[in-house]
């Protein structure tokens, strides 16, 4: 059945979730169902997962960086039992690409993390490239063979290996752990060593944690279903292609990268079936009004950032000066009165 819902309204909850706000919390906050959000995160999620695979081609990259990040599907891996399928339930891995230099999302892989799923994974990317590029990768073994068997002798791929100091105990645990080595290894090609670094990727990871709210860690936050992660997955990065400005190089990705020379944003034929790419679309933000007033200062009293609760309501961070816009002030003095009152 389709979605309903008046288009603003539906803009908004992608907003929401693209900033990180939970289905419950959207459900919360736009007075929607949680099968409506769900149903409209499907829908436009897999639009930009074709939006994705048909833009993302012949690229320009260089230097790529590949790591994973983990999440869970249903529940974790140790609660896996037979009656379960073991290919949709438990532990559920999200291959990322990047682009070093322009910061691009080539390309992403979510699924089990084995042998055939990387395969493919390095597959997918090394079609989408248009000529020779370096490659970075952590120590996982399993992208040896794969980047060999997809690149042949058409790359040059250097390997981080970090380690660590042992993990505190007590009340400092969930700190980072010091790193104490990083040792780099040529394993195939002539790549420049000075090079050889998994950090963008590896802060490209905390973006989707940050902005994934099922990938969060430390909450109950998960996904329930495979297709529901894959498409929060693909909304994301659609988003972060195409529609958030990077805040190093003052663009959005794909604007760095050639792809597109403007800012797509989230109006227009939202998922609709008129033009080449329905799942996204591309533009303008309106003025600020008093409902979204209080949407944001909704945001803020409910902990969601400022700089997040401001670009739900089309209020985005001035890119010079960095404050958090008129509204999300405007909206912070409202709900201070209204709590003193």
């Amino acid at each position: 059945m389709a979605n309903v819902l008046p288009r603003h309204k539906q803009i908004s909850i992608l907003k929401c979730l693209v900033e990180g706000v939970s289905v419950r919390g959207t459900e919360r906050l736009l007075d929607v169902s949680r099968e409506t959000v769900l149903s409209l995160l499907v829908r436009v999620g897999e639009g930009c997962a074709r939006v994705l695979n048909d833009m993302m081609r012949d690229l320009p990259c260089e230097r790529i960086e590949l790591d994973e990040v983990w999440a869970f599907v249903q529940k974790k891996q140790r609660r896996v039992t037979d009656d379960d399928n073991r290919n949709e339930v438990g532990d559920t891995w999200t291959y990322v690409a990047i682009d070093a230099d322009t910061k691009l999302i080539p390309c992403f892989f979510v699924g089990k993390r084995n042998s055939y799923n990387t395969c493919a994974f390095v597959s997918d990317l090394a079609s989408r490239l248009r000529h020779r590029v370096q490659i970075s990768t952590d120590g996982l073994e399993m992208y040896k063979g794969a980047i060999d068997r997809a690149f042949g002798s058409n790359v040059d791929y250097g390997m981080v290996v970090k380690s660590y100091e042992a993990e505190p105990v007590g009340p400092g645990r969930y700190s980072p752990p010091r790193v104490t080595e990083v040792e780099k290894t040529v394993i195939m090609g002539a790549p420049d060593e000075a090079l050889i670094s998994t950090s963008f990727v590896e802060r490209q990871n905390l973006t989707m944690r940050m902005q994934i709210r099922r990938m969060t860690r430390l909450t109950n936050a998960h996904s329930k279903k495979l297709r529901n992660h894959q498409a929060a997955t693909a909304l994301h990065v659609g988003f972060y292609n195409l529609c958030r400005i990077h805040e190093t190089i003052r663009a959005t990705p794909a604007m760095a990268a050639g792809i597109t020379e403007t800012v797509w944003r989230c109006r227009g034929r939202l998922g609709g079936s008129g033009g080449r790419y329905g799942g996204i679309v591309r533009g303008l933000r309106g003025g600020r009004s008093l409902q979204g007033v209080k949407i944001v200062g909704y945001c803020v009293f409910m902990g969601v950032a400022m700089r997040s609760a401001g670009v739900s309501c089309g209020e985005s961070p001035c890119p010079q000066h960095g404050n958090v816009g008129k509204t999300v002030v405007l909206a912070c003095e409202v709900w201070t009165r209204f709590l003193s009152a």
